[in-house]
C-alpha cells in the first residue's frame, strides 16, 4: 500500500471501496443478493490488503422497504473481519443520507430528497444503529433538495455534529459555488467543517474541475465515485487516440483499471477514488494501481488521450435556491 491520504482527522488508504453494488443498487447485477458471503469476503480481502475506507449509504438497498441494506452488510463485514483491534481502529466507515424512497421508488429517478432537521436526525440515528457504532466517523449529505433553500439544508447538516452521532461532515454531488457557501456556513477542514466532497469523476466524466480545485485549496478530500468509467470500453481501446491508455497499461504490466487509479492519484493530491467491486479479483486488480508510478510526461499523454467528456448527469436535477 502506498502513502496514505488525508480525510479530515484521518490518515487513510489512497483509495476506498464503494460498497453500493453489493446491495443490487443499481439493480444491474443479477444474483448479487444471493452472494452475501462472497461480497463480504470482497470487503475482507480489501481490508486484508490495506484498504481503510468503506463507503456506504442508507439508500443503497435492493428495494424501497429494505433501506439500510448496505449499511448492515458493511457492518457485518467489519464485525466478522479477522483484523486485529489495532487494524480495525484504522478503518473509516463513511455513510450518506438525505435521499428517501417509497413504494415503487427502486432507483434514483424516482426517489425523493429530505434534508429537514427532523429527518436528518432520524436518518443518522438509524444509520449509526445499523452500522453498530456510537458515532459515525464520516456522514455525507447525499443529494440536495431542490425545493428547499440551500443554506437551510446546510445549516441542518452541520447541526448533526452537535447532535453527537456524527463526527465529521462531508458533502456529495455539489458544485463549487455550493461548496463555497457550505464552507461559509459550517467551515472547512481547519474549522472542523466540511472534510470531504464525494462527486463523480473519471476519465469519461470530468465535470466540476473547479470543485476539485477548491478542495485542493482547502485541503478537503475529493472522493471520486464511479472512478473507472470511460477508458476500458473495447470500442475506444480500438481507436488509436484512446488506445494510449491501453499501451501505457501494457507497458507497466497492469490493467487499464489499475492505470486509471494511478491517473486519479497522480492528477490531484486530494483525490481518493472509491471504486465499487463485487469480486475479490477485481478489487485486488484495482488496488494494484497503487503501485503504479506515472511520470509527468505519461500523465500528459493520458490526459491528451481522454475520451469525450459526458454531460452533467441529469439525476442531479434542478439546483436548490440560494437565499440571496
Amino acid at each position: 500500500m502506498s502513502a496514505t491520504r488525508k480525510l479530515g482527522p484521518f490518515q487513510i488508504s489512497p483509495i476506498g471501496l464503494g460498497c453500493m453494488p453489493m446491495s443490487a443498487f443499481p439493480p444491474d447485477r443479477p444474483g448479487i443478493l444471493d452472494r452475501r458471503d462472497a461480497v463480504i469476503e470482497v470487503i475482507h480481502t480489501a481490508l486484508d490488503n490495506g484498504l481503510t475506507l468503506l463507503d456506504t449509504a442508507d439508500i443503497y438497498a435492493p428495494s424501497w422497504n429494505t433501506m439500510g441494506h448496505n449499511e448492515r452488510l458493511v457492518a457485518e463485514a467489519f464485525r466478522t473481519w479477522s483484523g486485529s483491534a489495532e487494524k480495525k481502529s484504522a478503518i473509516v466507515i463513511a455513510t450518506k443520507g438525505g435521499i428517501t424512497r417509497k413504494p415503487g421508488a427502486d432507483w434514483l429517478g424516482t426517489v425523493g430528497r429530505n434534508l429537514t432537521e427532523d429527518y436528518l436526525y432520524r436518518a443518522v440515528e438509524a444509520s449509526a444503529a445499523r452500522l453498530g457504532v456510537d458515532k459515525i466517523q464520516l456522514w455525507q449529505q447525499h443529494r440536495l433538495n431542490d425545493t428547499m433553500p440551500f443554506e437551510e439544508q446546510m445549516e441542518n447538516v452541520f447541526k448533526l455534529r452537535a447532535h453527537g452521532i456524527v463526527q465529521n461532515i462531508g458533502l456529495s454531488n455539489v458544485s463549487a459555488e455550493q461548496l463555497r457557501r457550505a464552507i461559509k456556513i459550517g467551515g472547512s477542514v481547519k474549522d472542523g467543517g466540511v472534510v470531504s466532497v464525494q462527486n463523480e469523476w473519471s476519465p469519461r466524466y470530468r465535470n466540476g474541475e473547479d470543485v476539485r480545485q477548491l478542495c485542493e485549496a482547502e485541503g478537503i478530500a475529493f472522493l471520486t465515485f464511479s472512478p473507472l468509467g470511460g477508458v476500458i470500453r473495447s470500442k475506444e481501446l480500438a481507436d488509436d487516440k484512446y488506445n494510449k491508455w491501453h499501451q501505457i497499461a501494457t507497458a507497466k504490466g497492469v490493467s487499464t483499471y489499475a492505470l486509471t487509479i494511478a491517473w486519479h492519484l497522480a492528477s490531484s493530491p486530494v483525490a481518493i477514488p472509491i471504486p465499487g467491486s463485487t469480486r475479490k479479483e477485481s478489487i485486488l486488480d484495482t488496488m494494484s494501481g497503487l503501485k503504479v508510478q506515472l511520470s509527468a510526461s505519461e500523465l500528459a499523454e493520458l490526459n491528451e488521450a481522454l475520451p469525450p467528456n459526458d454531460p452533467v448527469h441529469p439525476l442531479l436535477g434542478a439546483q436548490p435556491p440560494f437565499r440571496d
